[in-house]
């Protein structure tokens, strides 16, 4: 089987082969049975919002010049707005150079369960580590078999990292946010990294739609179909407008998906209670 990268493209792997990539598209609406539910209370109030973000480099914020957490400040900012939210904690539990594996550890972890149990949403950025994984793992004779076959354990690990926040926290929602290929604006002529990612972001999608509190938000369009320069000078994470249509795309997803869900689940709580 033919070697898919050139030395030189090989090069600026190894060089950003400690960060993350990642990318997000809005998961195909689920179909559920309609519900009725009781008329809003009469002393019903905006809630509060519980949120962990767990994963990579890309949830840390690696290329935010404000160093405050990448998309974080603007989606909070932009989830505050929302009539049925009155503030929102923001949980950042993202190490640069995580893969799954680690992230599966850390979930069961001490420091971060406590904020797994009480979280009413989790949001994961991981998988881009696993790839560049593949590349340091082959770099000499990297082919296209080799990421196909470490794509099957990816799988493996996402489902055990939903599963174990499903089994911690069965009412929490979570929002897996795909990865994109930061090499497509200075290397468009090579293809087999979008075919990869694609395919990455294709059995990601696989994993979320067995979960029915769960969804895929995909965010590889926005790098893609631009002029503009979204990339911090790294070439690889996303510079402050990245970071900010990334907190407008799940904004965009949550609202129209996530966030109707747990207003819900807040409505039928408040309802059994009066």
């Amino acid at each position: 089987m033919k070697k898919i990268f050139t030395p030189l493209i090989l090069s600026v792997l190894m060089l950003a082969s400690c960060s993350e990539t990642d990318q997000l598209v809005l998961h195909p609406e689920k179909k559920t049975a309609v519900q009725a539910f009781a008329p809003i209370p009469s002393d019903f109030s905006p809630r509060n919002l519980t949120v962990l973000s767990a994963g990579d480099s890309l949830t840390q914020g690696v290329g935010d010049s404000t160093g405050q957490g990448g998309y974080l400040p603007y989606l909070e900012m932009m989830l505050e707005k929302d009539k049925g939210i009155k503030e929102v904690d923001f949980y950042n539990y993202g190490v640069k150079g995580n893969r799954t594996t680690q992230l599966l550890k850390r979930l069961k972890s001490p420091e971060l369960k406590p904020v797994l149990d009480k979280a009413d949403l989790v949001i994961l950025t991981i998988g881009g580590n696993d790839i560049m994984k593949v590349v340091r793992d082959h770099f000499s004779n990297l082919q296209l078999s080799d990421f196909i076959k470490e794509k099957e354990t990816y799988r493996d690990h996402l489902t055990q990292i939903i599963q174990t926040i499903v089994q911690e926290n069965p009412n929490a929602s979570i929002v897996l946010v795909g990865m994109y290929n930061p090499f497509t604006k200075w290397f468009s002529h090579i293809k087999e990294m979008d075919k990869i990612v694609s395919e990455w972001n294709k059995t990601g999608q696989s994993v979320i739609v067995n979960y029915p509190n769960a969804y895929f938000v995909e965010i590889d369009d926005l790098f893609l179909n631009t002029n503009e320069n979204l990339f911090y000078t790294d070439h690889f994470h996303p510079n402050d407008k990245g970071y900010q249509l990334i907190a407008e795309r799940l904004n965009e997803a949550l609202g129209e998906q996530v966030i109707p869900e747990l207003e819900k689940k807040t409505l039928m709580v408040s309802t059994e209670e009066n």
